[in-house]
């Protein structure tokens, strides 16, 4: 969650002098070639055919859809104001978990839920970012998509493994979107500042990499629904980075609202939702195979 609260930022950073397409699809790449270099010296396997169209809801949603649509949306919108929107993808990724990764939360479980929901519009009410901009309606698909990529990557991370899971994604995804972004990029040109490339190098090595590595690992072991909760912090600290690197400005009185936000976060992790074991850890599992094999499940 720390990882990607410095994604809306980085991300205002880049789109300011590059192309968003280049941005949104062109962390991909470059992520890609880390993935692949990581699953080589590995030595791992290729998929096995059951498990390919799951990465591809994943690359689908979190290597395609969140990075393009929210890269969309910040060359209009402040961080901050995006940062609001994304405060939705807690109840979205619940949802989720309920349709991609069998999970039954409780009752107690949704009424956390929907008051994180409330606590998220009252901070946005309090920032002054509540009222319409024409990029909402791309940061609402960018929602609806990240929650499908988390939880369908949190639920297949519990056959392969988390770092599998982004790795095989994005290794997947990159025959389809680098042409795209080679196109882009000769027809918009690549010229840019020190900060749009130093925030496009965050999105590609920890945004679109790095992070998930963690962030399937806690989906996978502690279940999609209540994990993915944690990310009721994330406006939060998004708008305290935008302040702090970006300059947008933001009261006071928010304070309240962001405890607010965090007790939610806090609540829905001390109730227990119903959810498969982890079968993908670090330490145990199909992560556990001798080098050379490669085992996904």
């Amino acid at each position: 969650m720390l990882v990607f609260s410095f994604t809306l930022p980085a991300t205002r950073l880049a789109v300011h002098d590059l192309d968003e397409t280049v941005v949104g699809l062109g962390r991909a790449v470059v992520a890609a070639l880390l993935a692949a270099a990581v699953l080589v010296a590995r030595r791992e396997r290729f998929p096995p055919a059951g498990q390919l169209w799951r990465l591809g809801v994943v690359a689908l949603g979190v290597v395609i859809g969140f990075p393009l649509f929210t890269s969309l949306a910040l060359a209009h919108v402040p961080a901050s104001h995006g940062a609001v929107i994304v405060g939705l993808i807690p109840a979205a990724t619940a949802a989720m978990a309920v349709l991609r990764a069998g999970e039954r939360p409780s009752l107690p479980f949704w009424i956390a839920v929907l008051a994180g929901l409330v606590a998220v519009l009252v901070f946005a009410a309090s920032q002054g970012a509540g009222r319409p901009q024409a990029g909402d309606l791309l940061i609402l698909l960018a929602v609806g998509l990240g929650a499908l990529g988390y939880a369908e990557g949190g639920a297949l991370a519990r056959e392969m493994g988390g770092w599998r899971v982004i790795c095989w994604a994005l290794v997947l995804s990159a025959p389809v979107l680098a042409p795209v972004v080679v196109w882009q990029a000769a027809r918009t040109g690549l010229d840019a500042g020190l900060d749009a490339w130093l925030g496009f190098a965050y999105l590609s090595v920890f945004s679109m990499f790095l992070g998930f590595f963690a962030w399937y690992r806690g989906l996978a072991r502690g279940g999609v629904a209540r994990i993915g909760q944690l990310q009721l912090g994330q406006p939060v600290l998004t708008l305290l980075w935008s302040a702090l690197i970006l300059g947008e400005r933001f009261g006071a009185i928010t304070i309240a609202a962001a405890l607010a936000v965090l007790s939610c976060a806090g609540i829905t992790q001390r109730i227990r939702t119903a959810h498969p074991p982890d079968r993908g850890g670090f330490q145990r599992g199909p992560d556990r195979a001798p080098t050379g094999r490669g085992a996904n499940g």
